[in-house]
C-alpha cells in the first residue's frame, strides 16, 4: 500500500511543473505560514498587510481552475501588498512574500505580458512611494526597484525558454504525427498497388486458363474431339506457365529489394536473348536514379509485354530497348522489324501496359515507325 502511494506520489511529482506547480505552491504556502506565525519582530502594520497577501495567495490557489481571471487578479495583489510594507524595519517577511508571488505571477503559462509588465510597473511604483514616506536614501530608492526589475527579467527569460522548449516539443509531435500519417498512406497505396498488380496478373491468367479448360471439356464431352482437346489443354498449360512466370515476376517486381530499373531490364533483355535467340539490344541514356515503385513496376511490365509480343509476331528479329533518363521523366523506347500485320496492339498485354503506365501519371504510345514497330512509354520521375 505505502509503496503503492509513494509511485502515485512519484509520477504526480513527475508530472508537476517544477515551477509553478503544486509542490512548488505547497512550499511558499508553508514559507509563508512561517513567516507570519514565527517571523521575528514584524511590527503591528506589517503582520495585517501580510496577511491580507496571504489571503489573496490562497484565493488565487483555491480560485485559479474555475476563475482564473479573478484568481489571478488576487495574486497580484498579493504581490503589491507586501511591497507597501517592505520599506519598514524588520521587513525580511514582506520581501519574502514580494518575490514569492512576483515569481510565481511571471512564471505562469499564458500570462498575458501586458498583465506582467503592469504588475511590474506598478510594484516599481509602490516601492518607490513606500521608501520615499520611509525616508530611504537614494541607495535603497535604486536597489529595491533594481532587484524587482531583474527578478522579473530573470523570469521572463526563463518563461521564454520554457516556451519555445514547448513549441519544440509539440512541433516534434506534430511532425511525428505527420511521418505517422504519410507512413500509413505510403503503406495504403503499396497495398492498393500489390493488389492491383496480382490482381490483373491472377485475372488475366485464371481467366484465360478457365475458358480453354472449358473449351477442352467441350471438345471431349460434345464432339469427341480427342486432339482438338489435347491442344486446348496444352495451351492451357502453357497458360499456365505463363501466368506463373508473370506471378513470380510481379512478386519480385513488389519486393522491397528488388533491383533498380536499369538492372531490371538488363536481366530480362538477357533473359529474353536466351529463350529466344535473337538479339537484343539495350541502351541507356542519361543518369539512372531511383523512380516511384509504380513507375518502375509500369515499365518494366511494359518492357516484358513488348518483348513477348516481339518473339510473338517477329520471332528471330532483333530488338533494340532504350531508356531515357530525362530532366522530369523516363522514357523506353521498344522497337521491332515489323514482318506482319499482327503486333500485339490488338490483344490485352498492351492495354494493360497502357493502364498501369497511365496509373503511374505517364502515357504509352504504339504503332509503326516505318518498317518497325515501336512502342514508347513515358512517367514522370
Amino acid at each position: 500500500m505505502l509503496r503503492r502511494l509513494a509511485r502515485q506520489g512519484l509520477r504526480l511529482l513527475r508530472a508537476d511543473d517544477p515551477e509553478t506547480g503544486w509542490l512548488v505552491r505547497i512550499v511558499l504556502t508553508a514559507l509563508f505560514v512561517w513567516a507570519l506565525t514565527l517571523w521575528p519582530a514584524i511590527s503591528f502594520p506589517v503582520r495585517p498587510v501580510l496577511a491580507l497577501g496571504f489571503i489573496g495567495w490562497v484565493f488565487w490557489m483555491a480560485a485559479e481552475q474555475r476563475h482564473p481571471v479573478p484568481a489571478r487578479a488576487a495574486l497580484a495583489v498579493s504581490a503589491l501588498l507586501p511591497a507597501a510594507v517592505s520599506a519598514l524595519p524588520h521587513n525580511g517577511a514582506a520581501h519574502l512574500f514580494l518575490y514569492g508571488a512576483l515569481f510565481t505571477f511571471v512564471l505562469l503559462p499564458r500570462m498575458p505580458l501586458w498583465a506582467i509588465l503592469s504588475l511590474t510597473g506598478a510594484l516599481i511604483v509602490v516601492l518607490l512611494v513606500a521608501l520615499r514616506v520611509a525616508g530611504a536614501g537614494p541607495s535603497a530608492l535604486l536597489t529595491q526597484p533594481g532587484m524587482v526589475t531583474l527578478v522579473v527579467l530573470l523570469s521572463l527569460h526563463r518563461r521564454e525558454h520554457r516556451l519555445r522548449a514547448e513549441q519544440t516539443a509539440q512541433l516534434l509531435e506534430q511532425t511525428s504525427r505527420a511521418q505517422q500519417a504519410q507512413a500509413r498512406a505510403a503503406a495504403l497505396d503499396e497495398r492498393a498497388r500489390i493488389a492491383r498488380e496480382l490482381h490483373d496478373v491472377l485475372a488475366h491468367s485464371l481467366g484465360a486458363l478457365g475458358v480453354q479448360l472449358e473449351v477442352a471439356e467441350a471438345q471431349l464431352t460434345e464432339r469427341g474431339d480427342i486432339e482438338a482437346a489435347a491442344e486446348r489443354v496444352r495451351r492451357a498449360r502453357r497458360l499456365a506457365a505463363d501466368g506463373m512466370v508473370e506471378a513470380r515476376s510481379a512478386v519480385a517486381a513488389l519486393r522491397s529489394d528488388a533491383p533498380p530499373l536499369a538492372r531490371a531490364l538488363d536481366s530480362l533483355t538477357a533473359v529474353h536473348r536466351e529463350n529466344h535467340a535473337s538479339e537484343v539490344t539495350l541502351r541507356i541514356d542519361g543518369a539512372p536514379r531511383i523512380l516511384p515503385s509504380a513507375a518502375e513496376v509500369a515499365l518494366l511490365r511494359t518492357a516484358r509485354e513488348t518483348l513477348t509480343n516481339a518473339a510473338k509476331h517477329a520471332p528471330g528479329e532483333p530488338v533494340t530497348v532504350l531508356l531515357v533518363f530525362a530532366e522530369s521523366s523516363v522514357r523506353l523506347v521498344v522497337e521491332n522489324p515489323a514482318t506482319s500485320s499482327r503486333t500485339g496492339e490488338g490483344g490485352f498485354g498492351l492495354v494493360g501496359a497502357r493502364e498501369r503506365i497511365a496509373l503511374a501519371g505517364g502515357s504509352l504510345d504504339a504503332g509503326f515507325a516505318g518498317d518497325a514497330w515501336r512502342v514508347t512509354a513515358e512517367v514522370p520521375g
